[in-house]
């Protein structure tokens, strides 16, 4: 609560650092990048104060025990610096784990910060340790050790099977939160207004989000339209500029990417895209007009865009959307599970039965149905190659537990639950 207290404290600040190094826009950086990771460190305080973790439970002549895993090493992405410690941090302290926090090179500045407000809440001495540095190095080193417990890492696919690998050898307890390749699916009888919202999702922090709705589906018949629409959302609601400046009424800001070698990464792709034969909506590889400094790209959509294409399958991570047209429902959950990934997604339809139906049929840890709004109290992570693990609410405190069960001696009282007909 302490950690929660100081991060209050000092939020302008914390916000302003992960602004410099990341670019995002500042409101979004104030409410999830600071406000959000100070309520998850409260949440987990409050499960311990309120009671609400079994800690302890009797089952016939058995007690089974929840104890912490031991050492765990905790690797963090850049793309939501502060939130990625805390997801992780949270549960890891509520469980009874000592930690080593590695952040990315990125946006590490604002971690730092945060390492420093931890010293100063008070945690004993060794409960929380913080290094930097080479991430191969580093966190190969942290993998690998034999007084290392557990390994929770978020990041991308390819480094989580890396780590995956070298923590096998050990066999330690792993928690991977991968890459994602989100479908926003609109069934053939949503209310296309939903498009709007499918744009802006896959944009959330210039589309440097794991779990963006990147990949919108739609009915074939209704694939001129849904362009149209996407179009007008981009270039009527979508404004590059200073991510400290507020955007202009109705808008909403684009910041640029993290690094030159994200901008360059994603502008290479946009380009793949074309040269694949994807129809370019609006955007492309040019850098914006008027933005000759700074790691901006601009906002783009593919249409025409068939589910084998490299921009279908990889994820991207900046401001880019592909539209593709299905035949019917089954086409449509097809092309939603033709990818590795599983870690988010979407279904509209204006039958929410119907939704859920077809959300339940599709190959992913979470899925907004009809623009549900993101719950931090439910499980949040991956299927196939978008990871092992949940994190959020009490399923991530749960990762950081193991069970043990001590079978007692059985008693008259016991015996009787023991009896065939019991």
């Amino acid at each position: 609560l302490r950690i929660a207290e100081l991060m209050d404290e000092h939020a302008a600040e914390l916000a302003e650092l992960i602004i410099s190094e990341l670019g995002s826009p500042a409101a979004m950086t104030r409410q999830y990048m600071v406000g959000f990771p100070a309520n998850t460190l409260r949440f987990y305080a409050n499960l311990l104060l309120e009671g609400r973790v079994a800690f302890e439970e009797q089952r016939c002549n058995s007690r089974i025990f929840k104890e912490p895993r031991g050492v765990v090493s905790l690797i963090t992405p850049w793309n939501y610096p502060i939130h990625q410690i805390t997801a992780k941090l949270g549960p890891a302290l509520a469980a009874g784990c000592t930690t080593i926090v590695k952040p990315a090179n990125e946006a590490i500045l604002s971690c730092f910060r945060f390492a420093e407000l931890v010293a100063e809440a008070g945690l004993p001495p060794g409960v929380f340790n913080f290094i930097a540095g080479d991430g191969p190095a580093i966190g190969g080193a942290m993998t690998t050790h034999p007084e290392v417990d557990m390994v929770s890492f978020t990041g991308s696919t390819q480094v989580g099977r890396e780590i995956m690998a070298k923590a096998a050898a050990s066999v330690k307890n792993v928690s991977l939160e991968l890459g994602g390749k989100a479908a926003c699916l609109i069934l053939d009888d949503a209310d296309l207004s939903v498009v709007s919202a499918g744009v802006h999702h896959a944009y959330v922090n210039a589309g440097q989000t794991c779990a963006a709705w990147t990949r919108m589906l739609v009915p074939k018949t209704k694939l001129r339209e849904v362009e149209a629409l996407a179009r007008q959302a981009v270039e009527s609601t979508i404004e590059l500029g200073d991510p400290r400046v507020a955007p202009s009424p109705g808008k909403t800001r684009l910041g640029p990417l993290v690094s030159q070698r994200q901008h360059e990464r994603v502008r290479a792709l946009i380009q793949q895209g074309i040269d694949e034969g994807a129809r370019l909506i609006t955007g492309g590889p040019e850098k914006p007009d008027g933005f000759a400094c700074g790691y901006y790209v601009q906002p783009t959509v593919f249409s025409d865009v068939k589910p084998e294409m490299v921009i279908a399958q990889q994820e991207i991570f900046g401001p880019v959307l592909t539209i593709s047209g299905y035949d019917d429902e089954e086409d449509a959950i097809r092309i939603a599970n033709g990818t590795i990934y599983g870690l988010g997604g979407a279904v509209w339809s204006r039958d929410v039965e119907r939704a859920i139906r077809v959300a339940r049929r599709i190959d992913s840890g979470t899925l907004d149905i009809n623009g549900g709004p993101f719950n931090t109290l439910a499980p949040f992570g991956g299927v196939k190659q978008s990871g092992i693990g949940r994190e959020l609410g009490v399923y991530g405190l749960e990762e950081y537990l193991t069970t043990k069960s001590l079978q007692l001696p059985i008693d008259g009282q016991m015996a009787h639950y023991l009896k065939p007909e019991a």
